[in-house]
């Protein structure tokens, strides 16, 4: 045993050391920071380097699941121009300077005439925030006199205020707070229209108000940012009339959003057209065009240019102005025709989308303006919206229902929308469809083709194929509503199990299989829970069936519970959950029979081992001390043979018990014993027709075939309940013939009273026959005697 016991610890000792060198070979990577070469390396080698980084297989990454995004000839122009910008910059200082001058006029009057921009300048950077940034700095230097000498004291006198839509991207203000030293107070957030106008515009009149009490209490309004394009829904503010009053109370408007590339086209509509007379605006052409690293552009107008080399938006560094290189020779690459043809089909394919979603159930889309709108965001709900009729907005729907039953009602369709964003966006890629959050609507899946289409190269096909996955998913998403609630009611209906309301999970519903023992000890209880779960999810997922199975989200959810994916109509509900139960049931019985078995050996172990040392004490009373001796108690048995009686012990798994062998050794047969008669369990064993998945409920064709199959023996259709043949069934099928004649003419007896007669005369029979068996039994038993 000891030696046994040191070659296990050997092992375990052997396998911890594998394992501290197996980690200590995983730290040593080639990735983690070490000292610089003193030779150096060649160009090929380091190359080598960045294409593994690039492709991740020092990381142990799969090269082809992470594939670099398709770069066409016009990206490589694109990247073309940084490797440019680093060769021009070696250049002499003159020609320098000429041609970092050339490259920034060209480029500023070509957005400008692209943009309908008249008379702006432009600053080029890499965060879209920075322009605004930099434009904030220009109106404080051009509104503070003294704030180049004074500083921040200046500000102390009227403080300034940013006004921002609360529609636009989150954190802009304090971002702009943080940059430029102010407090939090200077940022007011405008709150978007609540009764008239879409619920993503800003709302005017509540503006002018904010406005008028800044101005009354001492504060200079000093910028206004607008949208051209909320980030989330793409709906416009209307900048005219904001135009307006920044002219009334002498604020800069600027505006941003991916609305403002349709100013290239030669319809715009009027409220994004109204953004050109505003005072900057910024641009990210990257995405639009579907160019790699090409900058943002901030176009402003402004008459001092010292007031713009104060704040930064223009340099006197050459070097500088070369971050207009590579959008330089991207637009001459494309040319006007080229630019104006890839926003125009980004917005024919929005428009396309819109199109075909006017025709579906269940949609509902939110778009500012139909003709021209670049974005569309749509959602699933319970309105059944058919074509050609006014679609009511969400609130309005829900708003009679209680307060309690209409959160829940919206946070499961913002799940299920969340879902089918997702699923949409994995089976078509190449749409760039995502999913948003809106403050009204709720959860909502976005296409907007402006931002993705140039880069994913997304066509006509594309949106198609985006429809027809649509409407596969409508039906699937009705069913899942439609059975939550009868799922719901099964479960409560079902011993051992409970049913767990989890509106964050897009599917049927969530179980939880519950003990039928009664186990005190809670961690005993919590580890045997676990272990069975573990156990009916393993065997659920094993199941020839297409539902889905899993122990829920990795974060937030509910521990020991079987998350229920999303089912289709023909789903047997009463099946699904019966499957559930039965096999929780076994799992726990064969885990308690495992339990209770090692238990039993136990036991059994202790009791054999008293027993034998019992025999032990016994054999030495008997036999004497002498007898134990080695030499002395050969010569004593020789001498005096002893006839001891064999004697053994032998442990019944049944009965639990350890039982004597003398039985054993003189009938020479060992006595198995009576066994405990199996334990009946339910099986459903349904009739399914070839390719038909479990837990679905059969179609018209078979459910006639069903009906006519009705008409044959009950032996021949499906058999639901299987109970296993036991002792007492044995005894029946061993009854004499004419036992089982006089039983079934018992039955019959009753069905016709005038069979009595022949009824008593065949008991009579068998009772003689069984007479006379009797007294022959007895007679040969005296003979023998």
């Amino acid at each position: 045993m000891g030696k046994n016991l040191n070659d296990a610890m050997k092992l375990l000792e052997d396998a911890q050391r594998d394992v501290d060198e197996e980690q200590d070979k995983k730290f040593v990577r080639k990735d983690i920071p070490g000292p610089l070469q003193g030779s150096g390396q060649d160009m090929g080698s380091i190359l080598q380097i960045v294409q593994n980084l690039m492709q991740g297989e020092e990381d142990g990454g799969d090269p082809t699941c992470q594939r670099i995004q398709h770069v066409g000839e016009q990206g490589h122009i694109a990247l073309l121009g940084h490797s440019l910008a680093a060769y021009i910059s070696v250049l002499e200082k003159e020609r320098l300077r000429r041609m970092t001058t050339r490259i920034l006029s060209d480029t500023t009057l070509w957005l400008c005439r692209l943009f309908r921009y008249e008379n702006g300048s432009a600053y080029y950077h890499e965060d879209d925030r920075e322009g605004l940034l930099k434009v904030c700095r220009l109106i404080i230097h051009s509104r503070y006199d003294d704030y180049i000498t004074e500083g921040f004291n200046v500000l102390t006198t009227k403080q300034p205020v940013i006004y921002i839509s609360a529609a636009s991207r989150p954190g802009l203000g304090q971002y702009l707070c943080n940059q430029l030293g102010l407090p939090l107070s200077s940022f007011c957030s405008v709150p978007c229209n609540t009764m008239f106008g879409s619920q993503h515009q800003m709302d005017v009149a509540l503006l002018d108000r904010l406005i008028k009490d800044d101005v009354d209490s001492g504060k200079l309004p000093l910028l206004l940012v607008a949208n051209a394009g909320t980030p989330g829904a793409g709906h416009t503010d209307k900048i005219g009339r904001l135009k307006e009053l920044c002219n009334q109370y002498s604020m800069w408007l600027h505006v941003e959003g991916v609305n403002l590339a349709t100013l290239v086209l030669g319809y715009v509509n009027s409220s994004v057209l109204a953004a050109t007379k505003s005072d900057s605006m910024t641009l990210t052409l990257g995405p639009w065009l579907g160019l790699p690293a090409i900058p943002a552009v901030t176009l402003y107008r402004h008459e001092d240019p010292s007031l713009s080399l104060a704040a930064g938006l223009t340099s006197s560094q050459p070097v500088e102005k070369l971050r207009a290189l590579p959008l330089w020779l991207s637009l001459q690459y494309l040319g006007h025709d080229g630019i104006v043809e890839r926003i125009k089909h980004a917005s024919q394919l929005s428009q396309r989308l819109l199109g075909n979603l006017k025709n579906l159930n269940y949609i509902r889309t939110s778009v500012e303006d139909e003709l021209s709108s670049p974005v569309v965001v749509f959602r699933f709900t319970e309105l059944q919206v058919k074509p050609g009729t006014e679609q009511v907005s969400y609130t309005s729907q829900t708003s009679a229902k209680p307060d309690s039953t209409n959160n829940n009602q919206r946070e499961l369709y913002d799940t299920f929308n969340r879902w089918l964003g997702e699923q949409l966006a994995q089976l078509v890629p190449t749409s760039g469809v995502d999913v948003v959050e809106l403050e009204d609507e709720g959860t909502c899946v976005r296409f907007s083709p402006l931002m993705t289409a140039a880069v994913l190269g997304t066509k006509v096909e594309d949106t198609d194929h985006l429809v027809e996955c649509l409407k596969a998913k409508i039906p699937v998403l009705n069913s899942t509503l439609e059975l939550r609630e009868e799922f719901k009611n099964e479960v409560y209906r079902t011993a051992g199990l409970t049913y767990i309301e989890d509106l964050s999970w897009p599917g049927v519903g969530v179980i939880r299989y519950e003990l039928f023992g009664e186990e005190h000890d809670p961690n005993k209880r919590q580890a045997e829970v676990e272990k069975i779960s573990f156990g009916l999810l393993k065997k659920l997922k094993e199941l020839d069936s297409d539902l889905l199975f899993s122990s829920g989200p990795e974060f937030g959810g509910e521990k020991n519970c079987i998350y229920i994916g999303m089912v289709t109509e023909d789903l047997d509900m009463a099946e699904l959950v019966e499957t559930i139960a039965t096999m929780g049931r076994e799992i726990e019985e064969n885990s308690r029979l495992l339990e209770n078995m090692t238990e039993v050996v136990r036991r059994g172990i202790q009791e054999a081992e008293m027993q034998l040392q019992k025999a032990s004490e016994e054999k030495l009373m008997e036999e004497g001390v002498l007898r134990q001796i080695p030499l002395v108690g050969s010569v004593l048995n020789w001498l005096s043979p002893v006839q001891a009686p064999l004697k053994g012990r032998t442990f019944s798994l049944a009965a639990g018990s350890v039982e004597s062998t003398e039985t054993t050794y003189a009938t020479k047969a060992q006595n198995t014993g009576s066994t405990p008669p199996p334990t009946p369990t339910i099986i459903r064993t349904k009739h399914r027709h070839p390719g038909q998945k479990l837990f679905r409920r059969s179609s018209k064709c078979s459910e006639a075939g069903s009906e006519a199959g009705s008409l044959a023996p009950a032996e021949e259709r499906e058999k639901e309940v299987q109970l296993p043949v036991t002792a007492s069934d044995k005894q029946e099928q061993e009854v004499p013939d004419e036992v089982k004649l006089s039983e079934n003419s018992q039955v019959d007896s009753k069905e016709e009273p005038d069979d009595k007669s022949k009824l008593t005369e065949s008991l009579d029979e068998v009772e003689i026959q069984d007479n006379e068996q009797s007294s022959a039994h007895t007679e040969d038993t005296e003979g023998l005697r």
